[in-house]
């Protein structure tokens, strides 16, 4: 029997995947060197906290979204969820100054868990798209924001001081918001890498057809990861009207495209079944700190935004060459 032996090699960007964390780790310690150099102020203690708690609340939604987004779908309405259940908790606290701030964060977060239920319901029992769903939804949530708070602000004299300091406190002398960030990666590693459900999600956006001939329940699972993302953009409302102590009905407007790109940025495929806590929380960190930097060194306004799509498109291109390079070296394998 002839045994066939190959001098193929594995593709460069098949062996990338294996060390793309690595490689964007290098990256954002070259950047934040680079920008150093320029100012000294950037690596200063002050300003790395002050840039990982301007980045906490965009790092908590990244996860649900990765959730999301690994199954297949796009969730367009956070930003709307994320105003929605903000005000929320602006309104519930103006009104009862007295309520402790776990029950606004609970309020906050069952506000967005009630969102997310009903966008996975449309998608997975009434087989909308989710990217249609969740546009149609986003509007919807904003009116009812626009509604509930008759067009107003809730202003910082209008909120109770307990409330207020939900954003600007300390958990073991950690900032509260970076607290609840670290909490809530860490509960979602180990729910991701060492749960059924979680490998079962990971399933449903590889292959759809074959995660339901072996058994797992699709609909079931689509509707958990877009009542995770709802429930998180609640939470996040709820921080996030705290830290700016202000809830308007604009708030947050856009902001899904920018946790989008922390996702891409982190690795995350965005045609499903492939995306790693660790990338993401390097996408949300490189995010933070191009937020953070640009204005440092002096980065015209207009400027910015054009170097943050570019270094987003960039990393949209590995992504795909990686995805191809992974494929082909599967291919090559199976064949041989």
């Amino acid at each position: 029997m002839e045994v066939r032996a190959t001098t193929e090699k594995v593709p460069i960007s098949a062996s990338f995947a294996r060390f793309r964390e690595l490689g964007l780790l290098g990256f954002i310690i070259i950047l934040s060197v680079a920008v150093q150099l320029r100012n000294p102020s950037f690596l200063t203690f002050e300003n790395i906290n002050d840039m990982l708690t301007n980045t906490a609340i965009l790092s908590i939604l990244t996860v649900g979204m990765m959730l999301v987004i690994v199954t297949r779908g796009i969730d367009l309405s956070i930003g709307a969820t994320l105003a929605l259940s903000g005000m929320v908790a602006a309104l519930t606290v103006s009104a009862n100054p007295g309520l402790h701030p776990l029950a606004a964060l609970l309020i906050g977060t069952m506000t967005g868990l009630l969102c997310g239920a009903v966008l996975g319901g449309l998608i997975s029992k009434g087989g909308v798209l989710p990217i249609i769903a969740t546009l149609g939804m986003m509007n919807v949530f904003r009116g009812l924001t626009f509604t509930i708070s008759e067009g107003k602000w809730v202003s910082a004299h209008q909120m109770p001081e307990s409330f207020k300091a939900i954003a600007t406190g300390s958990f073991l002398g950690i900032n509260t918001l970076i607290a609840i960030a670290v909490i809530i990666y860490v509960v979602f590693y180990y729910f991701i890498n060492h749960t059924r459900t979680g490998r079962q999600i990971y399933a449903v956006g590889s292959n759809p057809e074959s995660a339901k001939l072996s058994g797992i329940n699709n609909d079931k699972i689509l509707m958990l990861v877009y009542s995770i993302m709802g429930g998180l953009s609640g939470l996040a409302g709820v921080l996030w009207v705290s830290k700016f102590a202000s809830a308007q009905s604009d708030t947050a407007m856009g902001y899904e495209l920018s946790v989008i790109a922390a996702c891409v940025l982190g690795g995350v495929s965005i045609s499903g079944g492939s995306g790693k806590i660790s990338g993401i929380i390097l996408g949300s960190i490189l995010l933070g700190i191009l937020n953070n930097a640009l204005p440092l060194i002096n980065v015209s306004p207009f400027w910015q935004t054009a170097i943050q799509g570019s270094i987003i498109l960039i990393a949209v291109i590995v992504n795909a060459l990686v995805k191809r390079g992974v494929e082909r070296n599967n291919l090559m394998r199976r064949v041989i």
